[in-house]
């Protein structure tokens, strides 16, 4: 047996055909930069999520970068996110020179949990990051309340989310801006790198275009230091060919959690794992399957020697991460984050993954842990 983690050459041979074409047509056009893919992909992204902009940019960092710099948010300003995140939604912040500030996570999402939010504004406070992750919403209607009341900005880092939902409304559309990354294993991913600020800010989407491109409006006239962040036009191409599909492979994601929560129902019951929570309010896109067992490193040592793919998300909590250590925090600081990075566990969770091999790897968890 060997099943791997995402399957990513099964999703390109069910697409092949309309894929080679895009990519093709592009090659055969000889426009790279700033051409008709990438236009057309930025207003069919605004069209989706619901908002008046769509801006692509070169990846999801630069996204979170750009919409922090277009904010206004820089040197002296603290940004309140998440501990239990991918790195780059900390390292934003500092790359603006602004300092992250951590709340720490909700026991059952592992979103960053709303109601310890306002203990950690100051006076220095100037923007929120809800980081939706593994593809389910943060709070955003107390996250929002609180944004207002103490006029802050927020930028959804919706990264891992792509068409999840809060209460009917699409994942980057709720905030001042949202930022996607469409990195190859995303549920909507290039073959490269690639992201996208979306917004319904007139002044904010345009500050965005001037950022991304050297700070300018005009070509070779430059009205503030920028960035060179541009999502090229094979990229775009692939991208478009892709989002056809994304709801589809969004909603058999969906299934595939369902059918591991029901296969799995007993080891929970027994309290021998934590599965993965949806609130009913959200639509999960389930990025990632993440389960929680302290039996972690047995379980990752079965599921190995089976050919069954897995890993940890995230072994390491932002806030005890070496290059961010000046920050000053320390172990104990965000216990429900740092207990989750000590048993938390994605398993296989893709279109592709058949019923066959999901029964196959649950009957490998009640091995080692029923």
């Amino acid at each position: 047996m060997s099943i791997p983690l995402l399957d990513l050459k099964a999703q390109y041979l069910s697409i092949k055909e309309e894929m080679d074409q895009a990519v093709l047509a592009v090659l055969d056009s000889s426009k790279f930069i700033f051409g008709p893919e990438m236009k057309t992909f930025e207003e069919e992204m605004a069209a989706y999520c619901g908002t008046k902009h769509a801006v692509a940019v070169g990846n999801g960092t630069d996204a979170l970068v750009i919409a922090l710099k277009a904010c206004g948010i820089g040197p002296g300003d603290e940004v309140i996110t998440s501990p239990f995140t991918f790195f780059a939604s900390a390292e934003s912040i500092a790359l603006v020179g602004a300092t992250p500030v951590f709340v720490d996570v909700e026991p059952h999402t592992l979103n960053m949990d709303a109601a310890k939010l306002e203990e950690k504004i100051t006076p220095r406070t100037k923007g929120i990051i809800p980081v939706h992750v593994f593809g389910q919403m943060a709070d955003m209607d107390l996250i929002l309340a609180l944004a207002q009341k103490y006029d802050l900005k927020v930028i959804e880092d919706a990264a891992q989310a792509i068409g999840a939902e809060y209460q009917g409304r699409k994942a980057g559309s709720l905030g001042d801006a949202g930022t996607f990354s469409f990195f190859p294993t995303k549920n909507l991913g290039g073959y490269g790198d690639g992201g996208m600020i979306v917004t319904n800010d007139d002044a904010l989407a345009e500050e965005v275009r001037m950022l991304r491109f050297h700070g300018c409006k005009t070509k070779y006239y430059h009205d503030q230091i920028g960035y060179n962040s541009r999502l090229d036009e094979l990229q775009a191409a692939i991208l478009r060919v892709k989002f056809r599909y994304i709801d589809q492979w969004n909603n058999a994601r969906a299934e595939k959690a369902a059918l591991y929560h029901q296969l799995l129902a007993p080891l929970a019951d027994a309290h021998r794992i934590i599965l993965p929570h949806t609130d009913a309010e959200k639509k999960h896109v389930f990025h990632l399957y993440v389960l929680r067992t302290a039996q972690r490193e047995k379980l990752m040592a079965a599921l190995k020697s089976k050919g069954v793919a897995n890993a940890i998300y995230y072994p390491v909590p932002l806030h005890l991460q070496n290059a961010l250590a000046y920050l000053g925090y320390q172990a104990g600081d965000f216990p429900i984050a740092e207990e989750a990075c000590q048993q938390a566990l994605a398993i296989p969770c893709y279109p592709e993954l058949t019923s066959g091999q999901q029964e196959e790897i649950a009957a490998i968890l009640f091995e080692v842990l029923g």
